[in-house]
């Protein structure tokens, strides 16, 4: 008889442990998909940020280059109209593409999505694999 009351605290003590740790586990969990929820937001934000600002930015940016070629052509009309057209071209293309490989930049450069997480994530199973000798 004195066996199994020896035995019921320690397997009491063996579940409440593997309860704890199952705890443990739940709440790292929950914490880490926080943070994932929160990492999502921003980038949300910060990809509607960019659209609007780009958004206004073209709108405004075309009624002001047409308007400019406008001008230009109308003030060369009489004296060189297809130079002042060439030229007004020419700025365009190269603005094109100056623009063009500053959006390629910054998409290059967008921070990782969900970086954060997946960081805390590798610590986590790193602390959990223990020391590697």
């Amino acid at each position: 008889m004195t066996e199994p009351e020896a035995g019921a605290p320690a397997s009491r003590g063996l579940f409440a442990s593997l309860r704890r740790m199952l705890a443990t586990l739940v709440e790292l969990v929950h914490a880490r998909l926080d943070l994932a929820g929160v990492e999502l937001q921003l980038e949300i934000q910060r990809a509607t940020s960019v659209l609007l600002w780009a958004f206004a930015a073209i709108a405004f940016g075309i009624v002001a280059l047409v308007l400019l070629a406008v001008t230009v052509l109308i003030a060369f009309w009489e004296t060189h109209r297809l130079v002042a057209a060439v030229v007004v071209t020419a700025a365009f293309a190269l603005a094109s593409l100056g623009i063009a490989l500053g959006v390629r930049h910054r998409l290059r450069t967008w921070p990782r999505l969900f970086g954060s997480t997946l960081g805390e994530l590798q610590h986590d199973a790193a602390t959990l694999r223990g020391p590697q000798p």
